[in-house]
């Protein structure tokens, strides 16, 4: 028999959404923080993407990647929104990531409507308070909350790590009773390829405007290891539908791919724990959104 005070142990997988800037790789970054390695061969029980395992003693949190939920324009974006329906059906917790210094826009309405599908409770998450005043916090709190029935709303700051701790307990309290479903920090290279990529994505996402968003794909071309350095070094192509999209990526003298090859470049650093070479380029592959043999090539 347990001893009374010993509380179960409980884990699960939790889903961040939110639309794109919505902080959601910051918040994953914080929640995993560096003792915890990437995991990609997964227990049979799941077909998720995971981007990350939060070992406590009272439960373990399995992150799991999703897309962006978008509003579908080509074969891909529908691709990707099945994607997204299908792990949302499927996890135990989900965030709903909301940044402070933003109005509530039509993309966060979407994605609320989306989730208003789904059994899983939803945790609402203000994200970003650090670079919002305490009275747009506020009403954001309270914009947030009206969007979907949450089970929490909780203001974060990754960046400072506000928070951080109380939102693991609250979403460890919301998982089912069990045992954990990884090891304590196993990584693997099966996965990373992926997850660089993801990365380098979300980078650009956030340096470049609304035409380019969903005419983007990123594929990792070559990870080379320099064990004489102490060094990876990775190639990495975004590809574009259209010529015209190629300036707004790399910018006035090559300063927007710069951009998002230093913020890609810190990721991929605290994903792999080690210093990281990252060199980009932007190529043009014609209408691959809608294209079926286009999109099983970059692994949609």
């Amino acid at each position: 028999m347990s001893s009374p005070e010993q509380t179960p142990h409980r884990s699960g997988f939790v889903a961040l959404v939110g639309r794109p800037n919505a902080g959601k790789t910051t918040l994953t970054n914080a929640l995993v923080g560096e003792k915890v390695g990437i995991v990609s061969n997964r227990p049979q029980t799941t077909r998720h993407a995971i981007r990350g395992v939060v070992h406590k003693p009272e439960g373990q949190i399995v992150l799991v990647d999703t897309p962006g939920l978008h509003k579908p324009k080509s074969l891909l974006g529908k691709r990707l929104n099945d994607v997204v329906r299908d792990t949302l059906s499927d996890v135990d917790v989900i965030v709903f990531c909301v940044p402070a210094d933003q109005p509530v826009g039509n993309g966060d309405r979407f994605i609320a409507r989306q989730l208003r599908e789904v059994r899983a409770p939803v945790v609402v998450v203000v994200t970003k308070t650090d670079v919002a005043s305490k009275k747009q916090v506020a009403e954001q709190l309270m914009a947030a909350s009206q969007l979907v029935e949450a089970a929490e709303v909780v203001p974060v700051s990754a960046v400072n790590g506000d928070q951080v701790e109380l939102l693991e307990g609250l979403l460890i309290k919301l998982l089912p009773e069990g045992p954990p479903l990884y090891p304590q920090a196993q990584t693997t290279d099966e996965d990373t390829e992926r997850q660089l990529a993801e990365l380098v994505r979300e980078a650009a996402l956030e340096k470049v405007f609304q035409e380019v968003p969903h005419s983007l794909a990123v594929t990792i071309e070559e990870i080379n290891r320099r064990t004489d350095r102490d060094l990876v070094e990775i190639h990495a192509l975004l590809h574009v539908e259209r010529n015209s999209q190629k300036p707004m990526l790399l910018g006035k003298g090559g300063s927007i791919i710069k951009a998002i090859g230093s913020e890609a470049r810190v990721g991929m650093e605290t994903l792999l724990g080690t210093r990281v070479h990252l060199d980009l380029h932007v190529t043009v592959l014609g209408e691959w959104q809608d294209d079926p043999k286009k999109l099983n090539r970059l692994g949609y």
